[in-house]
């Protein structure tokens, strides 16, 4: 029994690990493709405009009311937390800090890239997991038609244009959220609450959102993307790719938010305007 353990924790150590990197790998190269069709097809002008905006308007229709809906508790909730340590000290006018700082900084980007890990990424995956089901996918080969550069990139390109309105829409309604909140239960003053807020939220913190929800959103459809194309197994395999790329999808965004935040701090440290 021992023995049967010893040998399947052993053959577990000497697979996975090789397949995660090969998997990471194909990940690379399907990032590396869809670079490279990008730059091809600006240059060429054959960008497949049409089918980007339509993707962007069904990627946002399936991402904005959640990105609300998620927004405003999140705006309230800061304000709450931070009104109750401010009136102790005597320091309500440090309200709007606590939504420059919180929201702008890591509130709105986080909350935009776990929307796309979950709500895009799975409907990417399950598109092109359907397809990759039906053969959809070996046909295009068959007929020299590149999946990547026809149903990827449009896709890519349309999380490239919804991401940064993803981010505004977080940023707009938290903050408004937290604003009303602010004024109308805590007794803080509107012109101090902007006046604070617009001294701890700086436009590179704005700049630095806005690139990690487009960082993030690039990561999602890559995995989504990756994980739809290489679905196998009929039904099953494509809620199997759908559950994976919303998985990986979540650890890419909190590591590589974790990346950029320390890159930030090194670069651009926090000052108060």
């Amino acid at each position: 029994m021992a023995g049967r353990a010893g040998a399947r924790t052993t053959e577990y150590l000497r697979t996975v690990p090789k397949a995660s990197i090969a998997t990471l790998g194909r990940a690379a190269t399907l990032a590396a493709d869809v670079l490279r069709y990008s730059v091809i097809e600006t240059i060429r002008m054959r960008l497949p405009m049409v089918e980007t905006l339509e993707q962007a308007w069904f990627l946002l229709t399936v991402t904005a009311l959640p990105a609300v809906l998620i927004a405003l508790p999140f705006g309230t909730e800061i304000s709450i937390q931070v009104g109750a340590v401010v009136n102790q000290v005597g320091a309500k006018s440090l309200a709007g800090a606590a939504s420059g700082i919180g929201v702008i900084s890591q509130g709105a980007p986080i909350a935009a890239g776990l929307l796309m890990g979950g709500a895009a990424a799975s409907a990417i995956a399950a598109d092109l997991g359907a397809r990759s089901i039906r053969e959809e996918i070996d046909a295009m080969r068959v007929m020299g038609v590149d999946p990547v550069q026809r149903l990827v990139l449009p896709r890519f390109l349309a999380i490239l244009l919804i991401s940064p309105i993803l981010c505004v829409i977080i940023v707009a309604s938290a903050v408004a959220a937290g604003f009303v909140l602010a004024v109308s239960i805590n007794g803080v003053i509107p012109g101090s609450f902007w006046q604070s807020f617009g001294a701890f939220a700086t436009q590179t913190d704005f700049y630095f959102a806005i690139l990690k929800t487009m960082l993030f959103g690039m990561e999602v459809v890559i995995i989504a993307s990756l994980r739809g194309i290489e679905a196998k197994g009929g039904p099953r395999g494509v809620a199997d790719s759908v559950n994976a790329s919303v998985v990986l999808g979540f650890v890419a965004v909190f590591v590589t938010n974790l990346l950029t935040t320390q890159l930030q701090t090194m670069f651009f440290p926090s000052q108060v305007g």
